[in-house]
């Protein structure tokens, strides 16, 4: 009756053991900003909206330039102007400065625009390696490093950046 009773408790633990051990999830990390920041698509993409930026800001800067010029005409020759000229002329410098805020606007579109569309198949990549990683590592789960505060699993950055030949 004894050793029953041995054998039913031993058997007892062994179901409750593989069913503990079946329920735990295989989890992994990856920093993907890193890995992203470390493509070389992300770099040239990066080369290209900094390129974008700086043409715009030339071309604002130019605008610019253009309006503080035509402020000191204006100012130098509004002795000589009448009231209604100076109010119209300040009402232009008003529509002018506007113009530049609104293009100044539109560039900070353009290159968030223009960021995403660039971006996005390179994300596209660095998930799929990531999928796959993880899949033929056995990982159910792999979450970002960024929203950990403490990652104690395995880090799979090297193992996706060696798949993707980085």
């Amino acid at each position: 009756m004894k050793q029953l009773k041995n054998l039913l408790l031993a058997t007892a633990l062994c179901i409750v053991t593989v069913s503990f051990t079946q329920a735990q999830s295989k989890i992994a990390h990856i920093n993907t900003q890193e890995l992203i920041a470390s493509m070389p698509e992300a770099k040239a993409a990066q080369t290209e909206i900094e390129t974008l930026g700086k043409t715009y800001q030339t071309d604002i800067q130019a605008s610019i330039t253009e309006y503080q010029n035509t402020v000191k005409q204006y100012e130098a020759e509004a002795a000589t102007k009448t009231d209604e000229e100076n109010q119209k002329r300040g009402l232009e410098l008003q529509e002018k400065q506007q113009r530049i805020q609104q293009f100044r606007s539109d560039a900070q579109q353009d290159i968030a625009k223009k960021e995403a569309e660039l971006f996005k198949p390179i994300q596209e990549k660095a998930m799929k390696a990531i999928q796959e990683v993880a899949k033929a590592q056995g990982y159910q789960y792999v979450v970002d490093r960024a929203s950990l505060i403490v990652a104690d699993g395995k880090d799979i950055l090297a193992d996706v950046k060696k798949k993707m030949g980085i």
